[in-house]
Formats: C-alpha cells, structure tokens, sequence
C-alpha cells in the first residue's frame, strides 16, 4: 500500500509539472482586448482632451464651469487605473500587489492634480493665454493687477506642468515596468507555445497607434527621461533574464517595440525642430524636447 500511495504522489507531482507550461501559455497569450481599451481610451480622452476643449462652443461649456476636456480627463482617471490593474492581474508570473496598488494611488493623483490644473491653463487660451510662452512672458499676465497674482499662476503651471506630471507619469511608466518583468517566459515553453511570443499583424498595426501615442505622452508631458530611464531598464532586463533562459513573451515584445518606435519618433521631432526659434526660446535648457501644443500655438500665432 505504502508503494502503491507513493507512486500516486508521484504520478500526480508529474502531472502538474507537465501543465505549468500550460497555465504559463494562458497567461501568456496577448492581451489585445487591454491594449486595444489603452490605445483608444489614450488618443480619444488624453490626446482628444484639449481638442474638446477648444472646438466646443463656450454656450455649451462656460468658462465657470468644467468642460467637455475635463470630462475626458475625468473619464481617462478612472479607465487607466483600470486597464493597468487588469494588466498587472494577467500577468504570468506573479507581480508585487503592494507596489502595484501603490503606483496606481499615486497615478490617480498626480492625474487629479493635472486635470484642475490643465483645465485653468486651458481655459485662458480663450482669454488670450498663448501657450508657446512662459506664465510671465503672456501678454495678460503683464497686465495683471496686483503683479504678484502672477505668482499664483506660475504655482498652477508647476502643478499642471511639473508636480502633476512627475506624479502621473512615474507611476504609470513604473506599473509598465511592473508588468514587463512579470511577462517572461522560459526558451522551453516559448518552443512548445510559440504563440506566446509573437506578434500578429493586428497586433502590429495597434502597436503603431501605441507607439504614436507614447511619442505625444513623451513631448507634450515632457517626461524624456522617466521615459528613457524606463525604456533602458527594460533592455537591461531582456539581456538579464536572456541568461536564464527567458525570453520576453508577446505583450513584453508589444510594449519593447512601443517604446523602441516611440523613441525613434522622439529624436525625429527634436531633430526637425532643432533650429526653431520659437521653440528655443521656451525650452532653453540643455534638454531640448518641444511640446506639440504649443509647436501648434506658435504656428498659429506666426500666421496671424
């Protein structure tokens, strides 16, 4: 009997170490339904947001009151956290709930903290605010009565521009990062499943949309270098894990590939504004990256 039980034991041991490959495959398989949600809900509620504030007619969105931009913004401050949770749970090998749960607290926000300021910033554009200049450098800020209201503003563009960016984007790009050290997979079951690490056409074309869209992340919320640091960490953990046999499986490839085209478009944009004057003189530091709005902002203003 005592032979006959151990025998069972390890007939039932063998058995589940022959379905890890299995249960590896499952939550390996590519989450198109996730990045898909992503990719919309990013270019119509993030990249969509300012358009929506300046094409609705103001009868329909007073000054006094929040816009259709800021409902946008509202909307995308509920479905990102989501996304990202949904992300971090699929993932196929176990990810650190704490420090997920943690980054997405914080991604809220510094979100939260965006949308008021983004939406004042906004706003003034229909008061003659010009976006391609500094706080101080506006006409209208000039024109302010007593001049230290200005300061007040100048703390609106640092929490709009620089503290609620840092506190958005870090922990966004952080979950990512996250979830790309949890989607390896080993050289035996990307063999037996080679599905779990390739990319399909449909796959493909999304990633473009991505990548475009990380590219707009990347200028106009003038994060280059979480987004760099982020980007070199993942190539370091590729060729770390190559060393033991794993290989990063579909939606690891998905968000490498993202981030490597993202950052081609990055260097072409700086390259072709390299010499624009305008833009020189709102960046002028030694890190050069021109946002598109107020690219777009200054174009305007020069034809008019």
């Amino acid at each position: 009997m005592e032979v006959r039980r151990r025998r069972e034991e390890a007939a039932a041991m063998q058995q589940s170490s022959t379905e890890t490959p299995a249960a590896s495959d499952s939550g390996s398989r590519f989450q198109f339904s996730l990045w898909f949600l992503l990719a919309v809900e990013n270019w119509v509620l993030d990249f969509g947001r300012p358009i929506a504030m300046l094409v609705v007619p103001l009868k329909y969105s007073p000054l006094s009151l929040p816009s259709v931009g800021d409902y946008f913004h509202m909307a995308y401050n509920v479905i990102t956290p989501y996304c990202l949770l949904k992300l971090i749970e699929r993932a196929p090998r176990k990810v650190s709930s704490t420090l997920s749960y943690l980054a997405v607290i914080f991604f809220v926000m510094g979100a939260s903290i965006h949308l008021v300021g983004d939406s004042i910033n906004h706003r003034l554009v229909h008061s003659g605010y010009q976006l391609h200049l500094s706080v101080a450098d506006n006409p209208i800020m000039k024109e302010l009565k007593p001049s230290t209201l200005v300061q007040s503003f100048e703390l609106l563009y640092f929490y709009d521009e620089h503290l609620g960016h840092l506190m958005w984007y870090i922990p966004f790009f952080f979950v990512l990062l996250l979830y790309f050290a949890g989607s390896f997979v080993s050289n035996a079951t990307a063999k037996v499943h080679p599905a779990t690490t390739v990319l399909s056409f449909r796959d493909w074309i999304l990633l473009v949309f991505s990548a475009l869209y990380y590219w707009y992340l990347v200028t106009e919320g003038q994060i280059f270098l979480v987004f760099l640091l982020t980007y070199v960490i993942m190539l370091l953990m590729v060729a770390m894990r190559r060393q033991h046999s794993l290989l990063p499986d579909a939606n690891a490839r998905f968000l490498l590939h993202t981030f490597t085209a993202s950052m081609s478009l990055v260097i072409i944009w700086v390259a072709v504004l390299w010499n624009n004057h305008d833009m020189r003189v709102k960046y002028p530091g030694l890190l050069y990256i021109p946002e598109p709005w107020a690219f777009y902002s200054s174009c305007c203003m020069s034809k008019h």
